[in-house]
């Protein structure tokens, strides 16, 4: 067992034979990848070195204090925290090998191909369709609201392999070349006047069965280990003390005396208070995280994050009055990354909107809180035992 001073060793011992002052930060970043230090509770040979996953924080202060380039983790983050946990856990170790470093590292940029115009809440009723043709299968169908689309090499696909079972069977789950023949990538402009998300059109594509994510038919599955990954990605990331949402209004509040009011001032520090739980709490999840697979409570996490974000905006824009309704910038843009706290207050009040519906609607969240943590009877449901082809559309 690896204890907290041999990482630290190790840690040294990597920043002692690739400096990063003199070496290239991809280089650098394969180097760590090599020594098993870039996520350490993953298998030895695969970025890791079995370690409790309570261990990262060491190696990370380490390499932080001198000042080492990290991966960019905003910008692939869909690989990191979705793609990733689920290659590993259903990956063959020919796909382990082949997707993990590259991924890390950020020389791939990964993205989804889940919801589609007909099934984004019930994403069970999925119709994009994979047919086997010998040692591929062919795939047709339209995915919409795509994070990163426009910039990725890979996505993780899933697909209806059999029509003739029930919604949540008959589905399969692949890794998808998008720079192959077929796939279209249109953007999608929001109302932050960015095109951040994309609709993806698919046409003939053909996947090779190497590059299927456990047994045909088992898709649902496995895409259960990529969506509860996804919340706890986006619900419980780790930040600081006043990051994310509240820090700019706290610091507003701090540097511009002449806005307060009493009424404001209750309600930023009730926010203020609840974004403190939300992020302690997402410290425990994490914590939790370390003795198995993310669970239901990632959901509670993405549920808290949607609402705090959007209350913390709406008070930002009141706080700053007539200020509050300028938009310095609605230029159409293909961005690589989400930056809530870089932009201004009318940006964030209207990306935030997109919170409740990103990563599982809040609509959604709240019945799977209700159903698997709370134990509540399941709402009725008459279509789960109904062929798909048979579901009336």
């Amino acid at each position: 067992m690896t204890d907290a001073a041999e990482l630290r060793t190790l840690a040294r011992e990597l920043l002692a034979a690739h400096p990063p002052a003199d070496t290239a930060p991809l280089d650098f970043l394969k180097a760590r990848f090599d020594a098993g230090l870039a996520w350490v509770h993953y298998p030895v040979g695969l970025g890791g070195l079995d370690v409790p996953r309570s261990l990262q924080a060491v190696v990370d202060a380490e390499l932080a204090a001198a000042g080492a380039p990290d991966n960019d983790p905003r910008r692939i983050g869909i690989g990191l925290g979705m793609a990733a946990p689920t290659v590993l856990r259903y990956g063959t170790e020919e796909q382990k090998r082949r997707f993990l470093r590259p991924l890390w590292v950020g020389e791939e940029v990964w993205c989804q191909l889940f919801s589609e115009p007909g099934a984004g809440s019930d994403l069970a009723a999925l119709g994009t369709r994979a047919v086997r043709d010998g040692d591929d299968w062919v795939v047709d169908g339209q995915k919409v609201w795509t994070s990163s689309a426009h910039l990725a090499r890979w996505a993780i696909l899933i697909a209806r392999t059999d029509p003739a079972l029930p919604k949540h069977q008959g589905i399969s789950y692949f890794i998808c070349d998008m720079t192959d023949p077929g796939v279209e990538v249109r953007p999608l402009r929001q109302i932050t006047g960015e095109a951040e998300f994309n609709e993806v059109f698919l046409t003939g594509v053909r996947i090779p069965d190497a590059h299927r994510l456990g047994e045909v038919g088992a898709g649902w599955k496995v895409a259960q280990t990529t969506l509860m990954n996804e919340r706890v990605s986006i619900g419980g990331m780790r930040i600081p003390r006043e990051g994310g949402m509240i820090g700019p209004v706290a610091r507003a509040w701090r540097e511009r005396p002449e806005l307060r009011t009493h009424d404001l001032h209750q309600r930023l520090l009730t926010l203020w208070v609840e974004a403190e739980v939300a992020r302690l709490t997402g410290e425990r999840l994490r914590q939790q995280l370390v003795a198995g697979q993310p669970g239901p409570e990632g959901s509670g996490m993405k549920l808290a994050f949607a609402r705090l974000n959007q209350e913390i905006s709406g008070l930002e824009v009141e706080l700053l009055g007539q200020e509050g309704l300028l938009y310095s910038d609605w230029t159409m843009r293909r961005p690589e990354l989400v930056d809530f706290t870089g932009r201004d207050a009318g940006y964030r009040y209207l990306r935030s909107k997109g919170n409740s519906i990103e990563g599982g609607t809040s609509e959604v969240l709240l019945n799977i809180v209700a159903e698997r943590v709370l134990g509540l009877p399941a709402e009725p449901r008459n279509d789960k035992d109904v062929a798909w082809k048979d579901l009336a559309r």
